[in-house]
């Protein structure tokens, strides 16, 4: 994968993120009082500026109830 296309898959996933929490009715505050992540940490997952780990999208996933194919784009296998 290129840059580009990098950078282009994490907005999405940034996106996403934010678009999970939204449909969930939270807030960024709302999820950090949860304790599982700090709210600048969510804030800086949700921009882009940090990288998701899966298994902490997976718990994300749990509290949002979202599949976690919500947030992965579909994989094209390549013959």
């Amino acid at each position: 994968m290129n840059k580009q296309e990098y950078i282009k898959k994490r907005r999405l996933l940034s996106a996403r993120l934010v678009e999970a929490r939204e449909k969930a009715g939270l807030t960024q505050k709302q999820v950090a009082e949860t304790k599982i992540i700090a709210q600048s940490e969510l804030s800086k997952l949700e921009n882009g500026s940090r990288k998701v780990d899966f298994l902490f999208l997976i718990e994300l996933a749990n509290l949002y109830n979202q599949p976690i194919t919500f947030f992965v784009p579909p994989l094209k296998i390549k013959k």
